[in-house]
């Protein structure tokens, strides 16, 4: 299946929604694995913004790939991005769109500079 890198250096990233677990079997509640590492997929929804044009991409990246506190707001970098297009068809009808895949979603925020909880 084709895969096309994404460019992300001149974009600003931000978390639209904190990491969830990606759901593979929505009727069983199974969640996703990587087919190569087997690792636990997680879905985390960004806001892309780049070129005077801003989207909510919705990135599927392994638990290992995710690092630092994801909650909304915070800067993140990109590591490893892809575009995939798919096409389906299920009962008649054809669906197509592009999936994201990304090795690593990292928080820009440096945690150790944020004031400790009493």
């Amino acid at each position: 299946m084709r895969q096309i890198p994404v460019e992300t250096s001149g974009a600003t990233v931000m978390v639209a929604k904190a990491p969830q677990p990606k759901v593979r079997d929505r009727r069983t509640g199974e969640i996703a694995t990587d087919a190569e590492t087997g690792a636990k997929l997680m879905t985390v929804d960004v806001m892309f913004a780049a070129n005077d044009e801003v989207e909510i991409l919705s990135l599927t990246v392994p638990e290992t790939g995710i690092s630092g506190d994801l909650a909304m707001g915070t800067p993140v970098v990109l590591t490893g991005l892809i575009a995939r297009p798919w096409e389906n068809e299920f009962n008649g009808q054809k669906r197509h769109g592009i999936a994201f895949r990304a090795v690593a979603v990292t928080s820009l925020v440096d945690t150790a500079a944020q004031p400790k909880a009493a």
